[in-house]
């Protein structure tokens, strides 16, 4: 269903009320001779009603139950993306001075108007000091909307006062209201994360009934988390957010996991590029990596540390000042993650490679072990297509016993020889396509030759 129209047709609602509120502020602030004498109140102008609409800003105004101000904020940030020329009033000129009104606040250039905290107040209270305090704690960092991320002051050049700053609506947030869905961020230096995601259920993968047993206790905090938290009192007890180390041998479904958690629980999944996050230049990886943070957070996504051991291994002796920074930079993000408010899961080939005093973060430690030979029978017999017509010497069985592969390792062989019988007219894939793959495979993880 296309969302678009009722989108548009709500948001022209809202920039109707704010016209109505700029010509009421305006209209009180600047009494023409004859006018009536009202008493401006925004009260007499109440926010459209949005009960019963589903889009993202009505979704949004329900669960969140903003104050008439917070919700003006947030239009007033929506205006200039809209129809920017309802601000164009705010061009106007004091014709005693012949200079701008200073109350409007507000940054102009030669082609548009971006309004400020001041402009909020203006609208809000004519300026007043009671208007410009409650703006102010509006535009509090540890405010909901500036901690959510929705309202941001613009950066500027130089140190100014939070009412001077231009008000903005995230991009993320804005694109969501707009059209429906939030932009995925490019991987990227200036965003070193990217989405995995699977189409398995837990059914599909072959795993060691203990390692599965931890991954469901996983998924329950993820599904129950909130409730224990919040509903039984226990923020107070145990850290925010969970931290899980999954270890073991290379394809053995650490990865496939991780994505199958998200699936499962509604939660997107963004595996951190740590060769991106890493930076010759001191300080930068804490910035790479922080923006990461702030975006999970934001939008509740589950991070996942591929070859974590490449970031947060044992630390090296401090041998020179760049040792020392080093050191102290991954001191700051074992901080960040222990205080992540979030889902954390981080993986390694070895266990031993990660510093102890980072594995004693972890709530759990889930071992990925190479799979028995029942297991890897499951894995050959799973892992064919249907259309795939083994030849009559093919004994998984055997192959099973015989071949000590990782899972992931087995369905590189079964992407080989599959490719092979494709090529050649679909003709039987043999035992002999089958041990070739395998012997190339181990050749490539350096066990054969």
């Amino acid at each position: 269903m296309d969302v678009i129209p009722e989108i548009t047709k709500e948001l022209e609602r809202e920039l109707d009320w704010f016209t109505r509120v700029v010509d009421l502020r305006f209209r009180d602030y600047f009494p023409r001779a004859g006018d009536p004498v009202e008493s401006c109140t925004l009260a007499d102008l109440p926010p459209p009603d949005l009960t019963g609409s589903t889009t993202p800003w009505a979704t949004f105004v329900g669960a969140q139950q903003p104050s008439l101000l917070e919700r003006l904020a947030l239009v007033l940030a929506m205006v200039p993306h809209l129809r920017p020329q309802l601000l164009d009033v705010f061009f106007s000129k004091n014709a005693t001075f012949d200079r701008r009104f200073t109350e409007f606040g507000g940054v102009r250039t030669d082609e548009r108007f971006e309004p400020t905290g001041e402009t909020l107040a203006f609208l809000w209270g004519a300026g007043s000091v009671a208007a410009r305090i409650a703006v102010q704690r509006l535009l509090d960092p540890d405010h909901p909307l500036r901690r959510a991320d929705l309202l941001r002051l613009a950066p500027t050049r130089r140190e100014q006062s939070p009412l001077t700053c231009p008000l903005q609506i995230s991009d993320d947030q804005l694109a969501l209201f707009l059209t429906g869905e939030r932009p995925r961020p490019a991987l990227g230096i200036a965003f070193p994360a990217q989405r995995i995601e699977t189409s398995l259920s837990w059914s599909d993968l072959i795993l060691h009934r203990g390692t599965l047993q931890q991954l469901e206790e996983i998924q329950t905090f993820i599904v129950h988390g909130d409730t224990l938290m919040r509903d039984w009192g226990m923020a107070a007890r145990l850290r925010p957010g969970y931290r899980a180390l999954f270890h073991g041998p290379p394809g053995t479904g650490k990865t496939m996991s991780a994505a199958l958690l998200g699936r499962l629980t509604g939660r997107e999944v963004y595996r951190v590029d740590l060769s991106l996050v890493v930076s010759k230049y001191i300080g930068e990886t804490e910035k790479n990596l922080a923006r990461v943070f702030d975006k999970a957070q934001q939008r509740r996504w589950i991070l996942f540390f591929d070859e974590a051991d490449a970031l947060f291994g044992k630390r090296s002796e401090t041998k020179d000042s760049h040792d020392r920074y080093a050191n102290q930079e991954v001191a700051y993000l074992l901080q960040r993650i222990e205080d992540f408010d979030g889902i954390a899961i981080l993986a390694s080939n070895l266990r031993e490679n990660l510093d102890d005093a980072f594995t004693r973060r972890f709530e759990s430690i889930v071992y990925f072990p190479l799979p028995r030979p029942p297991q890897r029978r499951l894995l050959w017999e799973r892992g064919f297509s249907a259309k795939a017509r083994l030849a009559d010497d093919v004994d998984l069985d055997a192959i099973a016993r015989s071949h000590e592969l990782a899972g992931g390792s087995i369905m590189n062989v079964i992407r080989q020889v599959s490719l092979a019988a494709i090529a050649e007219g679909e003709r039987p894939i043999t035992r002999d396509d089958i041990q070739q793959a395998i012997r190339r495979e181990l050749i490539k993880e350096g066990k054969g030759r």
